[in-house]
């Protein structure tokens, strides 16, 4: 089945060569791989053979040094892996997923990838990211240009993601986001850090024309207006979704079958029970 083409692949390879070049800024990252050894630290099984899915440093490897058997860096395509069919005890991805464009697909095969009672882990961006500068940006250019292009990319939100996990097939979803702020001198200083990151646009209906001096200039001063504290330095909101689930296996916790409860509700809750069509008296 084909899938919507969002994302620039091969860009967003040659931005990603380009931030390591520029010397990457990697606070996002490392707080993420931090996060992720934390969540790993409460699940009391061992996990022989994992491997590191498309995360764009060395992070969470360095992170989960010691809390793994073996964990590999998967350098390939998100959207074809090369995972035998229940070959891994543990998938794990930070900051790269939300650059897949047959996001469905891909956690298919991940879970495919697992063997029974195998976890999936991840952080990705969420559709909150950079809020400030996609409105500053849109303003500016409707002001200036009379119209508005896609600046930022667009992120899933929760609830989209979740779904799409049990779609895939995992057993015990679960998904959670985290908000942070961070601060800057100005919103170019934001900028700079997004390529050394190699998350600038890489969108397939981007802007091809370069942008102009009065856009930019213009979009700096209503991010200040709008987005700045009192001692002048500006907020950026990233949000970071996560994201897990299992391989199912029989030993997990199941749902009842309907209809095989054996205390009604009303009972635990010290109440009446109405009939439907009743009305309370």
């Amino acid at each position: 089945m084909s899938h919507p083409v969002i994302f620039d692949r091969q860009l967003l390879r040659k931005r990603q060569a380009r931030a390591a070049q520029l010397g990457p800024a990697t606070f996002l990252i490392d707080r993420i791989a931090d996060d992720m050894a934390e969540r790993l630290s409460v699940v009391l099984r061992k996990f022989e053979h994992a491997a590191d899915l498309g995360t764009p440093t060395d992070a969470v490897r360095r992170a989960l040094a010691g809390r793994v058997g073996m964990i590999a860096e998967v350098v390939a395509d998100e959207e074809a892996l090369p995972f035998s069919p229940e070959s891994l005890d543990l998938v794990v991805s930070a900051l790269s997923l939300q650059f897949v464009n047959d996001l469905p697909g891909t956690l298919v095969q991940i879970r495919r990838a697992l063997k029974p009672d195998g976890l999936f882990l991840a952080a990705m961006i969420g559709g909150e990211t950079l809020s400030e500068l996609r409105e500053s940006f849109a303003a500016a250019e409707a002001e200036i240009e009379g119209g508005v292009s896609p600046r930022v990319s667009p992120f899933a939100d929760l609830r989209d993601l979740g779904a799409l996990l049990q779609r895939a097939g995992f057993a015990l979803p679960v998904t959670d986001v985290e908000r942070l702020t961070v601060r800057y001198a100005s919103p170019f200083a934001l900028m700079q850090d997004l390529r050394k990151m190699g998350a600038t646009n890489v969108l397939v209906e981007r802007r091809r024309m370069p942008l102009k001096r009065a856009t930019l200039r213009r979009m700096a001063e209503l991010y200040a207006e709008r987005f700045a504290d009192a001692d002048g330095r500006m907020r950026a909101t990233f949000e970071i979704v996560w994201l897990s689930g299992w391989a199912p296996h029989v030993s997990q916790q199941q749902p009842l079958a309907p209809g095989s409860a054996r205390t009604r509700l009303a009972d635990a809750l010290g109440t009446m029970e109405i009939p439907t069509g009743e009305k309370p008296r």
